[in-house]
């Protein structure tokens, strides 16, 4: 569905990589357990990052890309996830998701891999200013890391 490159794939990539212990720290279903199947934070932290990086913070927002978007649906990989889940997801986590949508926002443009001209925050799109030289020092990256962490928080927005 999608071409080699394309940046969901990107996404996938570098959410693969990451240590999520503290994301499934909390899950408490067990195999052959009775209850619905809980999604995997790979899927719904992959989701977040993509939306984010596309300018889009509202859960109900991202529901709606998973069901017209071949990336967002790619994302999901057949699993169904609805905007209470995704919601769920970020409230339930707030500072965890926070922190980790900031450190691989950082991350993925200091290599290249993304380049921003805006990010979602309360699901008001905001324009970046970043050149290519921004993130050249290790202090400037430091720096715009504490910016995003100050200014960029992804809150819960109401009617997400």
């Amino acid at each position: 569905m999608l071409p080699e490159g394309h940046r969901a794939r990107l996404v996938w990539a570098y959410v693969e990589r990451q240590d999520l212990t503290r994301f499934y720290a909390d899950i408490r279903a067990v195999d052959g357990g009775v209850g619905r199947a809980v999604i995997a934070p790979e899927i719904l932290l992959a989701l977040w990052l993509y939306a984010t990086l596309d300018g889009v913070g509202s859960a109900r927002q991202v529901s709606r890309l998973i069901e017209s978007h071949d990336a967002y649906r790619w994302l999901c990989g057949g699993v169904q996830v609805s905007h209470n889940t995704l919601s769920d997801f970020r409230k339930e986590r707030g500072e965890a998701l926070d922190e980790l949508l900031s450190v691989s926002i950082a991350s993925l443009m200091a290599v290249g891999v993304v380049k921003l001209k805006q990010v979602a925050q309360d699901s008001v799109r905001v324009r970046a200013s970043a050149g290519a030289g921004s993130f050249r020092r290790k202090e400037k990256l430091e720096g715009y890391l504490e910016a995003a962490r100050g200014h960029g928080r992804m809150r819960q927005c109401p009617g997400a």
